[in-house]
């Protein structure tokens, strides 16, 4: 037993969590609190929204036959206390670091962890396919999705509850929503009198009552219609449920999510409850670490800290990131061009854009978690001759694929797509890596798409995509680049041009080779190219590709290699292949990627290194392929060996 968790280090699963009385519950809350935030401190993570689920996990796994019954967590990002007493404890120190435990529920990783989430608004439509098979297969047990008041913004959600509510087969499923509301400060009326009215509401006293009432006054409709609007607008005056009453849900709530003594009783009457029920329970962000309920956002994801000092500013200044270049160039560019708007869906601080939103209030719109609104909402902008630019990293564009194609580049309406955290995001894991955007944006008509390589090209390459008459996505990884210093100016590149880098001496006997870099990758690829003596070019666009340069580099050269930080098939090299065949050029081209799988989490270098993508990788891909034996040719090949 660890003397400083006596109660925590003797839970190996929920089972044993049942086993304690319920007298011993609030010292556990606190013993799993204080874990969670030494844990975090030392490996980084999300912090101020598992705080604030601590009581919440405990008293689902304590009314619940988990994992019988079916708890599925919406994004994840409030899911390490639900790890910790799941039997993950003691690999809590691998969390979100390579080949350790990941940042966000998933199947393969335990039994308890029923359904993979990461993105936001999909644990509803989950939790019912799971009700509905357990009513399929005659299984009784119950299904509950846990969501995020954020979360609750997108559409999808919404589209899952008015499915949820309504019979299926006849019966109306038993699925329990619970909306962890961490928005909104707890005062009296919602501790006090809603922790009556929740108990009262969820009770079957209640419940028998008001279907008694309802059979009795169906005799005298105008009664029965005049008792319902009561109910209604009486419950509307003390809980906002009537929405969700609407939806075909019982709600009960609001109460406090801190508060066992609350949360356990309630949860047993509606866990007895047939059909669909929704709780609303309001949690603090940060709960019982003052600098993060003082700060929830700095605190939302932090890297490795002291949580006795809590976060400090590093001495000297880091090079600025990607999104911080962006962020600069946003502000620079609607002092020049007051068509200039800015949307995001609800990512100011990772994309970005606090000094816009200070700057420009009236020019910034943030539409909450819903990226498809976003899309469709920005073209709306457009065909009203202002210039949106829809702030997105590349994993969320994903959600608005359909609207990319349909609203925006069918009517080739000027937009902006800046794509943050394109390639590998390191901690966050295959969830969150924008690997595919090359290959989705790439093949929809009107689209262009620049792949610039550090962060003084990110600048002008945004200016070109602002300056053109039709959809540009802007791709850029996280974190920071080269270094290469920005410049005040608004300057934009030659459309659909790309560059030398780095010309090959004179042929030694040894196969001349060229180096095509889309991105960042441009880097390793210039130290590979100067330990091989290979040609190097910054490609720069992905579409339109510069052909012309991808031609004459194949005709001066016996081999092309091509290298970006997205996925092979239909990336940046097969646009390459393509150029060349259609230029009935024939060469043999080794293109190098992400690999045809779901890359794990870790840190960014090490899975660059593990996919062959950083300088060592790219110049031993090279040898092994053109020059093994020295003073000889590859032979001619049109396939992408």
């Amino acid at each position: 037993m660890n003397a400083n968790y006596p109660l925590l280090s003797r839970i190996q699963s929920p089972r044993d969590l049942r086993g304690l009385n319920r007298a011993e519950l609030p010292q556990l809350a606190q013993e799993l609190r204080d874990f969670i935030l030494q844990s975090v401190s030392r490996t980084g993570g999300h912090l101020s929204s598992n705080l604030g689920t601590v009581e919440l996990t405990i008293a689902l796994h304590y009314v619940f036959d988990t994992p019988e019954d079916r708890l599925v967590w919406d994004v994840g990002h409030q899911t390490y206390p639900h790890k910790v007493l799941t039997g993950r404890r003691e690999r809590m120190h691998t969390l979100r670091q390579l080949g350790g435990l990941s940042g966000f529920p998933r199947r393969d990783e335990s039994e308890y962890d029923t359904f993979g989430t990461a993105h936001s608004s999909t644990s509803i439509s989950a939790a019912l396919g799971m009700a509905l098979g357990a009513q399929q297969k005659g299984e009784k047990r119950h299904a509950v999705a846990i969501i995020g008041d954020g979360a609750m913004t997108a559409g999808m959600a919404f589209e899952a509850l008015n499915n949820g509510g309504m019979p299926h087969a006849g019966n109306v499923p038993n699925l329990l929503v619970v909306l962890n509301d961490n928005d909104m400060s707890i005062s009296p009326p919602v501790g006090a009198l809603n922790k009556y009215l929740a108990r009262l509401m969820s009770g079957k006293f209640y419940a028998a009552a008001r279907e008694g009432a309802k059979q009795v006054l169906k005799n005298a409709p105008p009664l029965f219609e005049l008792a319902r609007r009561f109910e209604e607008h009486a419950k509307g005056m003390v809980v906002p449920g009537t929405i969700f009453e609407e939806f075909g849900f019982n709600y009960v709530g609001p109460i406090d999510g801190h508060d066992l003594d609350a949360l356990i009783p309630t949860l047993e009457n509606l866990r007895d409850k047939p059909g669909a029920q929704f709780l609303h329970v309001v949690t603090k962000k940060g709960y019982g670490y003052k600098l993060a309920e003082a700060d929830p956002i700095a605190y939302h994801g932090p890297g490795k800290f002291d949580p006795q000092v809590g976060l400090v500013k590093p001495a000297a200044a880091p090079k600025p990131t990607f999104t911080q270049v962006f962020g600069q160039w946003l502000c620079d560019m609607a002092a020049a061009d007051p068509r200039l708007v800015a949307i995001t869906p609800a990512m100011r601080e990772g994309s970005g854009m606090v000094e816009f939103h200070k700057r420009y209030p009236g020019r910034y719109h943030d539409v909450g978690i819903a990226e498809q609104h976003a899309v469709t909402f920005a073209a709306g902008l457009a065909c009203e001759g202002l210039k949106p630019v829809v702030a997105i990293y590349s994993t969320f564009l994903q959600r608005a694929y359909d609207q990319l194609i349909h609203d925006v580049a069918l009517q080739n309406l000027p937009m902006v797509f800046a794509l943050d955290r394109a390639g590998l995001v390191g901690a966050d894991g295959a969830t969150h890596a924008g690997a595919y955007d090359i290959a989705f944006v790439r093949c929809i008509p009107n689209m262009s798409m620049l792949t610039p390589a550090d962060e003084a090209e990110t600048r002008r390459a945004l200016s070109t995509a602002h300056a053109h008459d039709g959809p540009v996505a802007v791709r850029y990884p996280r974190g920071s680049g080269a270094g290469v210093a920005t410049t005040p100016d608004l300057d934009t590149l030659p459309w659909g041009k790309g560059e030398i880098r780095r010309e090959a001496g004179p042929s030694t006997g040894q196969p001349r080779v060229a180096i095509l870099a889309f991105g960042p990758l441009l880097y390793p690829a210039l130290d590979a190219g100067a330990r091989l003596d290979a040609t190097v070019a910054n490609m720069r666009f992905v579409k339109p590709l510069d052909a012309a340069l991808v031609e004459r580099l194949a005709r001066s050269h016996d081999a092309l290699v091509t290298v970006e930080e997205g996925c092979l098939p239909g990336g940046a090299g097969s646009a390459v292949l393509e150029a060349l065949q259609a230029a009935g050029v024939q060469v043999p081209v080794w293109s190098l990627g992400l690999p045809d799988r779901f890359i794990e989490h870790g840190d960014p270098a090490l899975l660059l290194a593990g996919c062959g993508l950083d300088a060592a990788g790219i110049e031993a891909s090279i040898r092994a392929r053109f020059l093994a034996s020295s003073g000889s040719t590859p032979q001619l090949r049109t396939v992408n060996g």
